[in-house]
């Protein structure tokens, strides 16, 4: 993988500022207009992280997230003039990263940027090296992969949901507040993006659930957060 960061922006004012404050900020970046080159520019690259805007002229930003994710697992930053919390939990909900919403402080982009890079770095091999296994081993958690394998099979957990799943996990019975689950899992809270953990929790539980609509692992405690329900190997 790179260092390098991706803008993949068609409004060049605003690429522009995005390249400027990454570059101020120490990083490296590349700016693209259009969809399809930045694609192919990535699979040769693999990008540290991708800034993506949704509206782009070539592709949709949904379509092309897709097929970034297919090539690797590389971080994702959406940026949109949809500002709806229903959007922004929808593209939460495809497994993006974080998603910004314009207009946007580049400040706040760079803080945003930062924080997803610290949490992808913890995800890599020599991070923790707690195990965590529950139900006689269906379910184990491997906190120096980041893998999570459920009955023996690999799911593949993105490093934010696996950060918020090993937290509740790892106290099992505990009660998180999403707030803290924020805090603690995504490394920043900003108001109005409690739903973030809502749409992570519902990837969590379609990827490590027997039922998702009776989750057994991650449960809802209505009015307050979540907690892990699961039996502990000894």
């Amino acid at each position: 993988m790179s260092d390098t960061i991706f803008i993949i922006e068609d409004d060049l004012k605003i690429a522009h500022v995005v390249k400027a404050y990454l570059e101020g900020a120490g990083f490296k970046a590349r700016h693209f207009t259009r969809g399809r080159a930045a694609l192919e520019a990535a699979s040769r690259e693999h990008p540290a992280l991708v800034i993506l805007d949704l509206m782009l002229p070539d592709l949709s930003g949904e379509e092309l997230f897709q097929d970034l994710k297919a090539l690797s697992d590389i971080p994702v930053i959406m940026v949109t003039s949809r500002s709806s919390e229903e959007e922004r939990v929808a593209g939460l909900a495809l497994g993006a990263d974080d998603y910004v919403v314009k207009p946007f402080s580049p400040r706040e982009l760079i803080f945003r940027v930062k924080a997803v890079l610290k949490r992808v770095e913890g995800s890599r091999p020599g991070g923790r090296k707690d195990v965590l296994s529950f139900e006689d081993g269906r379910l184990v958690l491997d906190g120096q992969t980041y893998q999570v394998t459920r009955d023996g099979v690999v799911a593949d957990l993105t490093a934010s949901e696996f950060k918020i799943l090993f937290i509740l996990a790892s106290r099992p019975g505990r009660v998180y507040s999403r707030d803290e689950l924020i805090q603690q899992a995504l490394d920043y809270h900003f108001e109005g993006y409690d739903r973030t953990i809502d749409a992570h929790v519902r990837n969590i539980r379609k990827k490590i659930e027997p039922d998702p609509g009776k989750p057994r692992f991650v449960q809802t405690v209505y009015g307050i957060g979540y907690r892990f329900g699961g039996r502990q190997d000894a």
